[in-house]
């Protein structure tokens, strides 16, 4: 358990789960997502600075064009 500071706001988030069908229609795979709401931040207030987020996919092209 970790103890919250009176001073900062706490992020609401939840779990989203799923189950996703292969083509006969049985159970094909479960999958998890854990999900911040970042709607309910404040600029300043609760981040100072963001950061970019990049497919996985880009960061392969970008290495193949360098070597």
């Amino acid at each position: 358990m970790v103890l919250r500071v009176k001073e900062k706001s706490v992020v609401s988030s939840r779990w989203l789960y799923r189950v996703k069908k292969a083509i006969d229609g049985s159970v094909g795979k479960y999958k998890a997502r854990f999900m911040a709401h970042g709607f309910s931040q404040v600029d300043g207030i609760d981040y100072d600075e963001t950061f970019p987020v990049a497919r996985y996919s880009l960061i392969r092209f970008i290495f193949t064009l360098s070597s």
